[in-house]
């Protein structure tokens, strides 16, 4: 059983969700990191995997304080909460800074990552021949994906379905971002874009007692297609979860060494001095998202270039991840205490 919960203790639940969202929403960024170095990874693993026929049952027969308990209901709902206040919020708060200020947002995010690469290995005693093959693994497989080039768009059902399986992997799995691997799958847009803004306006006239949008076969096709994708990532989660749950029990020492060389592979997402390249037709004209946004293909990285001064506040920017953190740190250690 768990001890039970103060009301800091349920605050912070509710500001690690917010940290979670906006880290899920930054392609390169993984929520799953922020699960790990807050602490509650294995909690939310659990957590989750406990979703499932028995829930369902408990559910359907109407023993709801049961289902809440068994599935660790007061966890999951506030941490939920938390990353549904982050979409409406810090997410958009993201958006703003990363488009004006697009550097500074991912040299923080990189020291962050440079930062919990530390606090992951600092306490992981178990390097040996096993664990060390493991982590090679982790942080090859980590930097090809960094370099992969994408995909194009797919709308076929069951490719939409496995998409929301594998996006979903950015909130269990610490390193894999699930917004960058759609844009490798080459579904980001479809996906994250144009299906949640099918969504919003549909929500708006339906609130306004409009419903000539399901006369609109194009929106109606859209809407499909988010509903698969949602069926994907609940189906992705529930499984992942399983797998996951699984692992930690049996391996733990290898999972922790695939996941240390794993998110250090994805600091090559997430390097700060990067171009974004967008598509382009024959003519160079940038291609357009449904929000009049160029669609990203792929980013191109290079070297800073230290006789500039925006490099500095760069790196100041990658040093204050690095104490957020190490702050964070320093929070669950005193709390431990």
């Amino acid at each position: 059983m768990h001890t039970p919960r103060t009301f800091f203790d349920k605050l912070f639940l509710v500001l690690k969700g917010l940290a979670m969202g906006a880290a899920n929403k930054v392609p390169g960024v993984s929520g799953g990191i922020v699960a790990f170095v807050g602490g509650f990874y294995e909690e939310f693993i659990y957590s989750l995997q406990k979703v499932n026929l028995k829930a369902i049952k408990l559910l359907f027969n109407g023993r709801f304080k049961s289902f809440y308990r068994y599935v660790n209901g007061q966890f999951l709902s506030l941490l939920i909460f938390g990353m549904l206040v982050s979409y409406f919020s810090v997410s958009k708060i993201l958006d703003y800074f990363l488009e004006r200020k697009e550097l500074f947002v991912w040299a923080t995010f990189f020291g962050m990552i440079l930062g919990s690469i530390y606090y992951i290995s600092k306490d992981f005693k178990h390097w040996n021949k096993k664990t060390l093959i493991a982590g090679v693994l982790g942080l090859v497989v980590g930097l090809s994906i960094s370099f992969l080039s994408p995909a194009k768009e797919n709308d076929n059902l069951w490719f939409i379905f496995l998409c929301g399986m594998i996006s979903v992997s950015g909130m269990t799995l610490p390193g894999l971002s699930g917004s960058f691997i759609l844009i490798l799958l080459g579904n980001y847009v479809l996906l994250l874009v144009d299906s949640v803004n099918a969504l919003y306006d549909s929500m708006a006239e339906m609130l306004r007692g409009d419903f000539s949008f399901v006369k609109n076969s194009e929106r109606l096709e859209t809407l499909k297609i988010l509903a698969v994708f949602t069926l994907g990532s609940a189906t992705g989660l529930v499984t992942l979860s399983h797998i996951l749950t699984y692992v930690l029990k049996h391996f733990k020492h290898i999972t922790t060494a695939v996941i240390i060389g794993f998110i250090s592979g994805s600091l090559g997402v997430v390097w700060p001095w990067k171009r974004t390249i967008f598509k382009t037709d024959a003519a160079g004209q940038v291609f357009l998202d449904s929000n009049g946004e160029g669609i990203i293909l792929n980013y191109e990285r290079y070297l800073p270039d230290f006789g500039n001064n925006e490099t500095w506040w760069a790196v100041f920017f990658v040093i204050l991840g690095i104490l957020i953190l190490l702050g964070l740190e320093w929070y669950g250690e005193s709390r431990k205490k």
